[in-house]
């Protein structure tokens, strides 16, 4: 009770929230937040509400066609003709709002916590205001999660860092400088201009390299992690083509058809789950995988044994087909589907990311993907290597004739062989459509890059093809923060066709019997 009563609202607070200056009322709202006081936690609340009157120095709080008196709790029948509204301009409303975040902090889940804490920092980072300290100190008091914790604790010394003690200042810039955040660059910034004291500007100078240095090592790895994410997409792309192109020959230009089959397959499974199976919807990506594997392994199949099959040492005519037949499979989705793209959208496990460094950002979409491709390159190595069937590729692809006098019946490999690198491509186009639309010329964006990863990477070589993809997707994201995306396009171009003059045979040759 003792407590209780040493903090409770006086008709003098009352008044000051709701009338006179507004620098007064702000720092009186501040002042009562920070105080366990029921009845000052209800005036801030009503007040954000605009559920607040003033009849004459008596403030009243609106409930119904009633009306509390805020002081004593009276409560009165009928709101009194004379009670006035309570103006409130964009500054208050920020004060409330900063008020009733700090006053929801303590005992709050954490999610909430760190939603309440990022206003408060956020507040004392645009508009840094002595009274606000209490407020944050309470909340520091308390039991919180940790990101909420640092960001009051940020929060508190953007506050401290406009005070008129030099010490202060000192101390808030050490302990923003140890954040290393983006978002407190521009603050250091802005008080070293204005700084006066030699110590503190040195600190300030001090943590502002500190947090550069940071940036700068973020940037970088922000850089490396896309390219290693463009260079995971592009072996998805290229895996197929390594088989179809690098272990039988032909020239497929529909390739790109493929993975936008695989695509398309993805967003047919997710629209079933979204009108049948709505509660499943999450795990949609599951059953789509091996779905657009094998719409895409199905197509291939039917493109070697009504066409590609009699083609066979032809590449010129091989390219000339199958450039018609991914024109055929465009217009034929453009009918079905129509033209215009079409959105596929993550699962709930795929959405986010995690931030490292304050401005390196991993989007969960992204590092499945690069897992993904991983996957399936293992698994296409594993097949190749190690299976019955990949021993049958294998030998018809170097030794038809031989192959053939073994017994192997060569046909229905050629079969198998171009299903299963039109089914990766499927896989490929199964995961494109998790990053971006889905649309009928989707596969007309990769082609010539799959292609280009192949040649890189040696003709037939699956380790080369992993190594061209991952080179180009470094290559092509760090020339492209240099030198924009353009011009990073065309270096690459041009490095390859450098590569391919001075050794044509690509990164990895052919050895032995397999040459």
């Amino acid at each position: 009770m003792g407590l209780q009563a040493a903090h409770a609202l006086t008709a003098a607070d009352a008044l000051a929230v709701v009338d006179g200056d507004t620098d007064t009322r702000i720092e009186t709202i501040n002042r009562l937040a920070a105080e366990p006081d029921a009845r000052a936690t209800a005036l801030i609340r009503a007040m954000a509400n605009e559920a607040v009157r003033l009849q004459g120095e008596r403030v009243l709080i609106v409930e119904g066609e009633g009306a509390v008196d805020a002081v004593t709790g009276e409560t009165l029948a009928t709101l009194p003709e004379d009670a006035g509204d309570v103006m409130i301009n964009n500054r208050l409303r920020s004060a409330m709002d900063n008020a009733l975040a700090g006053m929801e902090l303590l005992g709050a889940p954490p999610d909430r916590q760190r939603e309440a804490a990022r206003t408060l920092q956020r507040s004392a980072f645009e508009e840094p205001d002595a009274s606000q300290l209490p407020l944050i100190d309470k909340a520091l008091a308390g039991d919180l999660d940790a990101q909420a914790r640092q960001s009051l604790e940020l929060g508190r010394a953007a506050v401290l860092l406009a005070s008129e003690d030099p010490a202060q200042r000192l101390s808030a810039a050490q302990k923003l400088g140890e954040a290393k955040l983006p978002i407190v660059r521009p603050l250091l910034q802005q008080q070293i201009d204005q700084e006066s004291d030699a110590g503190v500007k040195a600190a300030l100078l001090d943590s502002l390299k500190g947090i550069d240095r940071m940036l700068a090592v973020g940037n970088a790895l922000a850089q490396a992690f896309t390219g290693i994410s463009l260079g995971s997409i592009l072996l998805l792309a290229a895996l197929g083509l390594a088989i179809t192109y690098g272990l039988m020959g032909v020239i497929n230009m529909a390739h790109g058809e493929l993975i936008m089959i695989g695509a398309y397959a993805t967003w047919l499974v997710q629209s079933f789950f979204r009108a049948s199976l709505p509660e499943w919807f999450d795990w949609y990506l599951l059953v789509a995988m091996p779905v657009a594997f094998m719409a895409s392994a199905l197509v291939g199949a039917a493109m070697e044994r009504s066409v590609i099959r009699f083609l066979y040492g032809r590449p010129l005519e091989t390219l000339l087909a199958t450039w018609g037949i991914s024109l055929v499979l465009m217009q034929a989705v453009r009918s079905l589907f129509g033209a215009q793209n079409v959105g596929v959208e993550n699962p709930s496990w795929m959405s986010g990311g995690i931030t490292l460094l304050g401005n390196l950002n991993l989007p969960w979409n992204r590092i499945i993907i690069i897992g993904f491709a991983l996957a399936v390159l293992l698994g296409v190595t594993l097949m190749i290597g190690r299976t019955r069937l990949g021993l049958f590729v294998r030998g018809v692809t170097q030794n038809r004739p031989i192959a053939s006098c073994m017994g192997v019946n060569t046909a229905r490999i050629d079969t198998y062989a171009f299903a299963l690198g039109s089914g990766i491509a499927g896989l490929a186009g199964c995961a494109l459509s998790q990053i971006g639309n889905v649309g009928p010329d989707l596969g007309q964006n990769y082609i010539v890059d799959s292609f280009m990863v192949v040649v890189l990477g040696g003709v037939g070589q699956l380790a080369g093809t992993v190594y061209a993809a991952l080179g180009l997707g470094l290559l092509n994201k760090f020339i492209e923060g240099w030198a924009g995306a353009v011009l990073a396009k065309i270096a690459v171009l041009v490095f390859i066709i450098v590569f391919i003059q001075k050794r044509p045979q690509g990164i990895f040759a052919m050895k032995g019997r397999e040459a």
